[in-house]
């Protein structure tokens, strides 16, 4: 330093020094203010003579953020003598371990004395090599490695912190790299990128810039036998992992993104909280039980144990109490040390363990004398301790074992006893490959003569902590011998300075008598009082480590003492305790039992009066600190029972209990905090620094005595100590200002205490300054960047007092505890990084006066968008954010019969949500006296607790809940925390996703929270609305429309004669001349389940047959032309006769499939209704059918129900055998005739039924039966040369086509298998299809899935099949094609052999991929778009939500396909779906018998833009058509398809909102997101009266409040839909076809009329009709639970004295019974609490109303023949409910309707019936797939 003026001033500030002018703390900050103005730092080169020794001791000789690293540059290469400042009687940081550093980083590898210690064995070759003290292992890139001992478990790259080599100024660190954020910033979940570059701030290094080395290698180097490489569990969640894996707090070391120009802060506005400058232990740390021994002499806590026993033998070490406080065991130094001996002796010679190896230490609390026993014997015999807490939970256990390769386990015999008769009573298996020791044997160990002690060779690390993550992850933090040194030192000193309470003595306390022993009598070294865990954390630090380090008496106690009044205070007065070690619930429990009755306490003992004058630190282990209580505590506890410092005793600490425990923060009296580099007072509260201060005369000095006189063996002069530095600050921050993370302090200190009570305001205190040696800041745990000073952000701490790193994750190591933080600078578009690393805490708080103040945890806090938008925040997302201490203390405060409470959101829909978690007495349901009976729950209660709930918040927070769950007392997850159980927010949060919570209510608050739900277009028209349709086609202008091209084919010429085939006008002719052409070829061949041919028939023999059943029929049964029967047989020869000769005589065939006795309520009905309908003349059968239906149960039943319906029952006819003919069908006469031909003219009727039973009915013509066959042949390209093969579903559709009519149009015989042979062995298709090497055939998605579950492919090949049409009825399922695939591989089935078709009621081939030549094509899509009725393909990596859906194929020939929307009958562009429509020689021409003028317009489809001369069908079914290009041309040429993509049935659509909604994709949703709901469709939404409601089937019916939350997030995160009513039905209530299928229509009506079990089909006096021996069980469809998710006020329309209406009284559905309003029982109900009757009754309002009849139809209705087979289109409408009140807002949902969709939901119309069979059950046995 030249500058003469700044001489000149310092010269005057020395001379004012020493005349006496000002004092010394005046003199500092003055000189500091004046360095300062001329922009140097402080240097001991500038610094006066007078002062030299003060900056010698109190100084480092650095400028500011930069000062602790030219203190380390020394470290490395030139360790200075260990008697640097002993001459002095002080002692800096550098030398509390012998060779680091001023502000040592954490985790600096261990450096012991240059004679003893020879260096660090690491993994590597080669022998041992003894190293000086500088050429460790440290981080630093000029050190060459060493070849080490392989046999060494300890790696040579740790994560450690040590200085480097280099020193004085800082250098101009390199630029590094670093990825780009994985996170949005403006969100919370990230997407990755590619790397960037971002330089380090060349300008700011930070407290360890120019001197920080590069990390060699990750914590996996840690080991040599065992690895992070191997070990590193990456799928384990972090801190900062979210729902599924995402993280929600980035904790990698990513800048945050780079800004715009526009985004830039103004010059001047870059206001960055830089990282506070660590302080200096100003003082030596001795002994405290010899003051000429200082404890940097040792290197680690064996030596200094050693040490204890040899200076303090017979002092009390470990004294343990039982509950009562009664002495179990004591223990002196001496004892203490010879039994570690021996158990480090036992392991040196017994167990082969190598120096670095695992032990792991099991031990229950109470036997501390056992743990620490076995600690220190693993620390001298060189091995790693592992701690276990938890013996009970063997889990935990075995994976600390495996994870840590602990081979030998240390216990004790009564352990180990317990341990194995646990085992065995779970039949667990004793973990492998470990060793277990009982310590409680081994005894003590005592050197014999001429036997020295051994040497001490210790690894660097010395124990593995492990400890549970918020999440609940368990991790273990490894903590080495230097960092242990370290700690207890900044502890001992910290502890060294609290001041005595010697009010009433003037001796000087540092003077000692020859022995040493102080002569004012004070009793050397402290007495610990603790309960808390001695085996893990800050129990342990205290309780074991620094009680050896400090040579402290520890006393431990169980936690049960606390609840016994006055217990713990007659301890801590017996022992004399001087620091008592405690956690706030116990210290709450204890202090307010004291106001309650203080002569407990006092009188606890009469011989023994309380006193606690003794007590000088109250060390509380806390994350938050409560102000309030400490006034209680200090003011009415402590003080009254003799402690005249009681305000100075209290000492919260901040403590790390996930990163071992360690002390970050606690009030202290070493000074030096003016150096941190951050303001020490408010603004309001600074004077000018320049004035002196009054010296304190009433404060006593640190180190000087009473009487004014000082010594060097009390640690020399320090500065004098202010009230103002030590106390306990608090402040009253502002609400409101918290919400935005900004602080905003309205009081501090006594004022703070004051406005406590004002409104508005959160009362904070704090912990103190941080650490000595700690480097803070205070970072954005979001971006990364620093904070400003008066925001919130996450707390980093570094400190060479932290360990380095957790064991075996090497990522979560790098990103927590290396974290380094960044910062804009002025003019800088990048985000700047310090090189700096911290250990991230996850602690969330801010810096005031340079203490500490932390407000929770990062997972603690709670986030919502805001409901409004600031002016100019347009375009940005703004967040309120929450602590849950705050609301915790709202709710206990202000809500009755709350026992606990906790709150944390979710992120779903883009949007966090708050839930919030009570317990209550009142959930319970235990009975009150023991063995009585369980108590119902008062469901009306808990609606209350939990609408008071939202309310308090709301009031006092302004939170909008979006749920709150209730749950009984002591059920929420829980986790433990010194030794008690606390309720773990991230366990409460895994468990509500997983749906596991035991919540007994749940009440949500959409209305509130919900804030981003979409609208479309057209709220109230919907997506086909001409506003929504218009805005489609403007976006959607420029593109083409949606039709397909057609193959016309005219000609169909037979392979075998190229006779043209169109020549035949009725497949009878054809069939007259295939028999006159191949009359003795094979036609019709039958194959059983054992894969044998029947009886081959042959052309001829085909007639003939024919010829014979129609001559019977005409002649024998007088069947006529135009007349109808019903052909009910087994899949067989018998029903291809019938057929025949049904179309030669031209009578009407109704094929139907046989009844099937177990669904005979459904299959009775439902052909009595066909009989009616269709005036049956005659009901034809073959054996088995005439045999199944002349049984008694079947006949009586026929009978019965037909005499009910009064409907006449036909004859029944046998064709099995007809009489004996040789003539055929020409020969007799059975030709066609003109008329039967005509198009008008029906041969056909072809019954599908609805899953729900519901009948369609459609005729065929003969001209639509040859387009059918037509179409088949030319797109499947069959010939006369390759058979067919039939088997299921023959009664219509593709089987029909298949089985009766393909092998007589292309002249190929025809195989059938029956479905009942193949439901019994699926191989017998398989087999026929390769023995026959069948070409083309067909099957369905549920015999697939029966042939895959039951059967290898083995035993046969499928290389000839080359087309396997999987019929599907509207959407394809995604998965089928891959499990086929898959499945049939091996049995060499191409993949493009596997094809869907479109097959649909009025077309059984719409579309097809056979012979395409292409797998399906997939496209994902935008289900966001899809709901508005746009097809917008996206990609799955950045849409996650999107549907999968495949193509069914390209249009077959002669068939054009067309899009187009249903209400304006215009082409649909591409980009948006529509209506399929279709025109086809294979389309059926009308719904048989039906006179709708609904059902003809679906015939008669023009389209307004198209060619009007083309008549289309209308299916029904919504899809649209897209174009890919694929290589199948010629030489792999590029070729364009045109395929059609199927999205379902526009009935089964529902809107709300303006938006459509696929019910099978929500359902889909639902029945993934929990493991309770069945699989396989046991889900059900519909929407009825406006709401939309949720039907899920469930395995267990406990708790099923807890899985409403899960089903209500999974649709709104997946389709933006908040749902109305969640309800349960048990395990096979659900509503199911034969095949399976859901029966979404009897589901509808059934809860809707709240009675969910199958509609009755018989009259009321059915039991009267049928006669009392009849027996009819009906199966109940039972609602078992029912929960309303949006809240509506129940109470207005009763007030008003209106009716409710469907709504409301569905909206007041809270799982629970309120008769009042008529809502539902509670929300669990036992089997035996369920009766028949309707839980809900139809609502007053709709009796007598169109609905009313409606939803009573089917039901117990006699009419319900009548109401299905009637003309009228479903679509009921209501009249609105009565108005509502003008204080009740209308929910933005559809009007109150009940939606029943017409017709067209199931692809048709005409007569419908209620049930009807789907497949043939020949007597009674299931058949089909």
């Amino acid at each position: 330093m030249d500058d003469p003026g700044l001489h000149s001033r310092l010269a005057a500030l020395d001379s004012e020094l020493e005349e006496g002018d000002i004092t010394e703390k005046g003199y500092q900050k003055r000189r500091t203010l004046l360095f300062s103005q001329y922009n140097v730092g402080l240097d001991m080169s500038d610094v006066g003579p007078s002062n030299q020794q003060v900056y010698h001791i109190r100084n480092d000789p650095a400028p500011q953020f930069n000062r602790r690293d030219s203190g380390r540059g020394d470290s490395a290469h030139s360790p200075r003598p260990f008697s640097t400042n002993l001459e002095s009687g002080a002692m800096t940081s550098a030398t509390v371990t012998q060779h680091g550093g001023i502000g040592m980083s954490r985790e600096t590898t261990m450096v012991g004395s240059t004679q003893e210690y020879g260096g660090i064995d690491a993994v590597g070759g080669g022998a041992r090599t003894n190293y000086g003290p500088g050429q460790l292992h440290v981080r630093n890139g000029s050190m060459s490695q060493q070849s080490l001992n392989p046999r060494d478990s300890i790696a040579t790259s740790m994560h450690v912190r040590n200085p480097s080599a280099t020193s004085g100024a800082a250098s101009i660190p390199s630029p590094a790299t670093y990825q780009q954020p994985q996170c949005d910033y403006n969100r919370q979940h990230p997407h990755i990128s590619g790397p960037i570059e971002y330089p380090v701030n060349p300008g700011y290094g930070g407290p360890s810039s120019p001197a920080r080395e590069s990390r060699e290698n990750t914590l996996g180097g840690y080991f040599s036998d065992f690895t992070a490489a191997g070990y590193d569990h990456n799928n384990m969640m972090h801190r900062y992992s979210g729902e599924q894996g995402i993280p929600f707090s980035p904790s990698v070391a990513v800048p945050p993104p780079m800004l715009s120009s526009n985004d830039l802060p103004p010059p001047g506005a870059v206001n960055h909280m830089l990282p506070l400058d660590p302080r200096d232990v100003p003082f030596a740390v001795y002994d405290p039980h010899n003051s000429d021994t200082p404890m940097s002499k040792f290197d680690n806590l064996a030596s200094v144990l050693r040490h204890r026993a040899g200076s303090v033998p017979k002092q009390s070490a470990y004294i343990v109490l039982d509950s009562r406080g009664k002495e179990m065991a004591a223990c002196s130094w001496e004892k203490l040390a010879s039994r570690a001996e021996k158990v480090a002796q036992v392991i040196r010679d017994k167990s082969n363990l190598y120096r670095g190896d695992r032990v792991a230490l099991v031990y229950r609390d109470v036997e501390v004398i056992e743990f620490a026993v076995a600690l220190f014997g693993c620390f001298i015999a060189g091995v790693v301790a592992v701690p276990i807490n938890n013996l009970e939970d063997y889990q935990r256990l075995n994976y600390v074992l495996t994870t840590t390769q602990s081979h030998l386990a240390l216990t004790t015999d009564n352990n180990l006893k317990v341990f194995q008769r646990d085992l065995t009573t779970q039949k667990l298996s004793w973990p492998r490959g470990v060793e277990w020791w009982k310590t409680n044997e081994f005894g003590s160990w005592r050197p014999g003569k001429n036997q020295e002690v051994p040497a001490l060779s210790v690894p660097d690390l010395a124990y593995i902590d492990f400890a549970r993550s918020p999440e609940g992850e368990l991790r273990g933090v490894v903590m080495s011998h230097r960092t242990i040194m370290h700690q207890m030192a900044c502890l001992s000193a910290i502890i060294s300075t609290v001041p005595y309470d010697d009010s009433n003595d003037t001796f000087n306390p540092g003077l000692r008598d020859r022995s040493g022993r102080p002569v004012s009598g004070r009793p050397t070294g402290d007495t610990l009082v603790s309960y808390l865990d001695p085996r893990q954390g800050i129990g342990m630090i205290f309780g074991a480590l620094l009680a050896v380090y400090g040579g402290q008496t520890t006393v431990w106690l169980s936690q049960a003492t606390a609840t016994t009044p006055g217990l713990y205070a007659n301890i801590i007065t017996r022992y004399k305790a001087t620091l008592c070690l405690a956690d706030y619930p116990a210290l709450k429990l204890v202090a307010y039992n004291y106001q309650k009755e203080p002569l407990v306490t006092r009188n606890f003992q009469k011989r023994l009066t309380v006193d606690f004058s003794t007590v000088r630190f109250m060390l509380i282990d806390a994350l938050t600190v409560d102000p309030a209580f400490h006034e209680i505590l200090a003011d009415r506890w402590l003080r009254p029972l003799g402690n005249t410092r009681a305000r100075d005793a209290v000492a919260p600490m901040l403590c790390l209990p996930e990163h071992g425990g360690m002390v970050i923060s606690m009030r202290d009296w070493l000074g030096g905090e003016e150096r941190m580099g951050c303001p020490l007072h408010q603004p309001e509260e600074r004077e000018d620094s320049e004035l002196e201060e009054p010296e304190d005369v009433t404060s006593p000095r640190v180190g000087v005595g009473v009487n004014g006189y000082s010594s060097l063996l009390s640690g020399g002069i320090t500065k004098k100590v202010g009230k103002k530095v030590t106390e306990l600050t608090e402040v009253l921050l502002d609400k409101e200002a918290l919400k935005t993370n900004d602080v905003v302090v309205l009081a501090i200190g006594e004022e703070a205490q004051k406005k406590a009570g004002d409104p508005g305001v959160v009362r904070v205190g704090a912990f103190g300054y941080p650490i000595p040696d700690a480097t803070l800041a205070v970072v954005d745990p979001e971006t990364l960047l620093l904070c400003a000073p008066n925001v919130i952000g996450e707390i980093w701490v570094d400190s060479p007092s932290l360990s380095g790193g957790f064991w075996a994750l090497t990522k979560q190591t790098e990103n927590i505890f290396h974290a380094r933080p960044y910062r804009f600078e002025e003019g800088n578009p990048h985000p700047v990084g310090l090189e700096l690393e911290f250990l991230r805490t996850g602690l969330l708080g801010c810096v005031i006066e340079g203490k500490i103040f932390v407000l929770g945890l990062y997972e603690d806090r709670l986030r919502q968008k805001v409901e409004w938008v600031e002016e100019g925040a347009e375009g940005r997302e703004e967040f309120r954010y929450f602590f849950v201490q705050h609301l915790v203390v709202s709710i206990m405060n202000n809500i009755p019969k709350i026992y606990d409470c906790s709150a944390f959101d979710v992120y779903v829909n883009e949007e966090h949500l708050p839930i919030i978690l009570l317990e209550s007495q009142a959930a319970s349901t235990a009975p009150t006296s023991a063995g009585g009976v369980a108590r119902q729950l008062d469901i009306a209660l808990l609606d209350q607790l939990s609408e008071r709930c939202m309310d308090v918040l709301l009031d006092e927070h302004h939170l909008r809940v979006y749920c709150v769950m209730i749950t009984a007392p002591n059920t929420l997850p829980r986790v433990l925390k010194n030794g008690r159980k606390e309720i773990g927010n991230m366990l409460c949060r895994n468990e509500f996703h997983s749906g596991t919570l035991p919540c007994v209510h749940v009440k949500f608050g959409v209305h509130r929270a919900v804030l981003n739900l979409p609208i479309g277009i057209d709220p109230v028209g919907g997506i086909w609305s001409q506003l929504a349709t218009q805005s489609r086609q403007e976006i959607l202008l420029m593109q083409e429309k949606q039709y397909s091209g057609v193959d016309y084919r005219e000609v169909v010429i037979d392979d075998r004669t190229s006779t043209p085939l169109n020549n035949f006008s009725s497949i009878v002719d054809l069939l007259q001349w295939r028999v006159a052409r191949q009359a003795e070829e094979l036609s019709y061949c039958t194959i059983d389940a054992r894969c044998r041919e029947g009886k081959n028939v042959t052309w001829k023999k085909l007639d003939t047959k024919i010829a014979a059943i129609a001559a019977q029929i005409k002649n024998k049964w007088k069947v006529k032309a135009g007349d109808h029967v019903v052909l009910m047989y087994t899949h067989s020869e018998d029903f291809v006769f019938a057929v025949h000769a049904c179309f030669c005589l031209g009578v009407v065939a109704v094929p139907l499939a046989p009844l099937d006795q177990n669904r005979l309520s459904e299959d009775i009905p439902a052909l009595l209704h066909m009989i009616a309908d269709f005036s049956v003349k005659a009901i034809l059968v073959n054996t088995e059918v005439d045999h199944l239906l002349k049984g008694k149960p079947l006949s009586t039943h026929l009978k019965q129900s037909a005499a009910v319906l009064d409907i006449h029952m036909p004859p029944i006819h046998n064709t099995a055998k007809p009489p004996k003919t040789n003539s055929g069908c020409r020969e007799l006469g059975l030709t066609m005739k003109a008329d039967w031909v005509q198009p008008g003219f029906v041969a056909l009727v072809w019954t599908y039924w609805t899953p729900d039973q519901r009948r369609i009915a459609v005729g065929l013509g003969h001209d639509t039966i040859m387009g059918m066959c037509k179409v088949m042949k030319e797109t499947c390209q069959m010939t006369s040369s390759r058979p067919v093969v039939g088997c299921v579903r023959s009664t219509s559709g593709v089987g029909f086509v298949v089985s009766l009519l393909m092998g007589v149009f292309v002249g190929a015989p025809t195989y059938l298998v029956s479905p009942v042979d193949f439901a019994q062995n699926p191989l017998s298709l398989f087999l026929t299809l390769s023995r026959y090497k069948i070409k083309d055939t067909y099957a369905t998605p549920q015999m697939l899935d029966h042939a895959i579950s039951t059967m290898p492919a083995k035993g046969f090949t499928m290389l000839e099949l080359k087309n396997m049409m999987i019929t599907c009825e509207g959407r394809p399922r995604p998965d089928i094609f891959q499990r086929v695939r898959l499945h049939f591989a091996t049995a060499g089935l191409d993949r493009t052999a596997i094809n869907t078709i479109y097959s649909h009621v009025l077309n059984p081939m719409i579309a097809s991929r056979s012979y395409t030549n292409t797998e399906p094509i997939e496209l994902w899509l935008d289900t966001k778009a899809l709901r508005r009725g746009l097809v917008y393909p996206v990609d799955l990596e950045t849409h996650q939500n999107a549907l999968l859906v495949q193509d069914s194929g390209m249009v077959p020939v002669s068939t054009q396909v067309a899009v187009v929307n249903p209400e304006t009958c215009m082409l649909c562009r591409t980009g948006e779906y529509g209506e399929i429509w279709v025109e086809s020689e294979a389309c059926v021409k009308s719904f048989y018998g039906s006179k709708d003028t609904f059902d003809a317009d679906r015939f008669n489809g023009k389209t307004m833009d198209g060619d009007l001369r083309i008549t289309y069908v209308r299916t029904g079914d919504l899809g649209f058509l897209h174009t890919v290009s694929r290589p199948i041309g010629p030489g792999g040429a590029q070729v364009e398809m045109q395929v059609l993509f199927v999205l379902g049935s526009i009935g089964e659509t529902f809107e709300v909102n303006g938006l459509s909604h696929f019910p099978m994709d929500i359902e889909d949703s639902v029945e993934r997101c929990h493991r309770n709901i069945v699989s396989g469709g046991s889900s059900a939404v519909f929407q009825a009266g406006g709401l939309v409601v949720v039907l899920v089937e469930v395995r267990v019916k406990s708790y099923l409040a807890s899985m409403v939350p899960v089903i209500v997030n999974a649709i709104l995160n997946e389709h933006q839909l908040v749902v109305d009513i969640v309800a349960f039905v048990g395990k096979g209530d659900f509503p199911r076809s034969r095949l399976g299928e859901k029966q979404r229509g009897k589901i509808l009506a059934s809860w809707v009329t709240r009675k969910m079990y199958l509609p009755p089909l018989y009259p009321p006096n059915w039991h009267s009709i049928a006669g009392a021996s009849t027996k009819l069980t009906l199966p109940h469809r039972r609602t078992i639970a029912q929960f309303g998710i949006r809240d509506t006020d129940r109470n207005e329309n009763h007030e008003t004295g209106q009716p409710p209406t469907i709504v409301e009284t569905a909206h007041s559905m809270t799982g629970g019974g309120d008769e009042k309003y008529g809502v539902d029982s509670p929300i669990e109900l036992a089997d035996n609490q369920l009766n028949n009757r309707s839980l809900v009754e139809l609502p007053a309002f709709y009796a007598g109303s169109p609905i009313g009849e409606i939803l009573m139809e089917g039901s117990e209705s006699t009419n319900y023949h009548h109401s299905i087979t009637s003309s009228t289109p479903m679509i009921p409408t209501i009249s609105p409910p009565p108005p509502k009140s003008p204080k009740r807002q209308p929910i933005p949902y559809q009007q109150n309707f009940y939606i029943v969709h017409p017709s067209v939901a199931d692809g048709g119309g005409g007569v419908d019936s209620v049930a009807a069979p789907e497949t043939q059950s020949p007597v009674g046995h299931r058949e089909g797939k």
